[in-house]
Parts: C-alpha cells; sequence; structure tokens
C-alpha cells in the first residue's frame, strides 16, 4: 500500500514538473525572440586575425530520411544555414515557411541543413516526412536521430539557428523563432562575408 501511495507522490510531482518546464519553454521562447540581426562577422582589416579568433564550427553527423549520413564538414567552401527544429514545437513551426522561402530563394547560394531532433517516438522520420508534404516544405531536412549536432550546438532549447561562414567559422546564431526579415538580413551578411 505504502509503495502505491508513493508511486502516486512521485507520479503527481514529476506531473507538475513537465507542466512547469512546459510552460516556462512557452515564456521564456517568446521573450527571447531576436529583433534585429546577430550574425557577428569581423570586419575586414589590415591588421593580421589571431588564430584564436577563428572559432571552427563543430562538425555532426546526421542522416537523409534514406538513413545516408551527411556531416557539416560535407558543405565544406559553402555558407551554411543550420536550423533545429521539431513538429511538436510552435515556434518552430512558426518560422519553418521563412525557411521554406528563404531556401527558394539563396538554396543555390547557400546551403540549408534544417535538422530534425528525431527521437523515434514524439518525433519520426515518417511523421516529419508527412508534415513537410502537408505543408508543402521544400527545404532539404535531416534527421538527427542520435542527437550528434544537438549535442554539438548545445541545442537545449530549440528553434535553435547556427551560420557558418563558408570557412567554416562561426559567423552568430539565435536561440528561439527567428523572423523572415532577421533571417534574409542573416543570410546576406553571411553571404557577403563568405566572398572575403
Amino acid at each position: 500500500m505504502k509503495e502505491k501511495k508513493s508511486l502516486l507522490i512521485l507520479a503527481c510531482v514529476l506531473a507538475v514538473v513537465l507542466v512547469l518546464a512546459a510552460v516556462g519553454y512557452r515564456y521564456l521562447s517568446q521573450q527571447y525572440e531576436p529583433e534585429q540581426p546577430q550574425v557577428t562577422v569581423q570586419e575586414e582589416t589590415t591588421e593580421e586575425v589571431p588564430e584564436e579568433e577563428f572559432v571552427a564550427a563543430p562538425d555532426f553527423t546526421v542522416f537523409t530520411a534514406d538513413g545516408e549520413e551527411i556531416h557539416l564538414s560535407d558543405y565544406a567552401g559553402k555558407p551554411v544555414v543550420i536550423n533545429f527544429w521539431a513538429t511538436w514545437c510552435g515556434p518552430c513551426r512558426s518560422e519553418l515557411p521563412a525557411f521554406d522561402r528563404m531556401h527558394a530563394a539563396y538554396g543555390e547560394e547557400i546551403q540549408f541543413l534544417m535538422v530534425n531532433l528525431t527521437d523515434g517516438q514524439r518525433e519520426t522520420v515518417e511523421g516529419v516526412q508527412s508534415f513537410l508534404e502537408e505543408n508543402g516544405y521544400t527545404f532539404p531536412v535531416f534527421y538527427d536521430t542520435d542527437y550528434s549536432g544537438a549535442m554539438a550546438y548545445g541545442a537545449s532549447s530549440i528553434p535553435l539557428t547556427v551560420f557558418v561562414l563558408a570557412d567554416g567559422s562561426l559567423a552568430g546564431g539565435y536561440r528561439g523563432a527567428i523572423t523572415e526579415e532577421v533571417l534574409e538580413q542573416s543570410i546576406q551578411i553571411v553571404l557577403e562575408a563568405s566572398k572575403k
């Protein structure tokens, strides 16, 4: 009898913690929506840049829907936009149309890595494929089934967008949903910086 009572109390405490976490996530994701570009790119200078100022983008492994391994390093020499997202994430869903339009406009110049955090239960490859088809999204989606990308970039909350220059260095990023205007401005900054 005591064991059942203990399990009931534990279940109630766990439920309260989960509700508080969900409310906290919603509140924080709304509070930290960026208003202007946060992509930081060093200005052109005649001074020699110290080696420690170059911050290499951590490499990671994700998979296509067919199970093919893809690495960030596969796109060396091309600027990259990485977005960590999931279909159950409201702020993620709100920014996906902007990513789709930016992919259509800039997809030849910059690689989009739309990284879905696929846990195999709440988020499955099949479920994501259905979601993409229903919404008509054409951007490339990769599945982080091993959480290689999420761990490499500390994606403890999503959406998370990271910009990588063609030389493989980190240019900046955003936590929370990004507006289409800010996304486009950031892409233009990264493209310009990658030409140098």
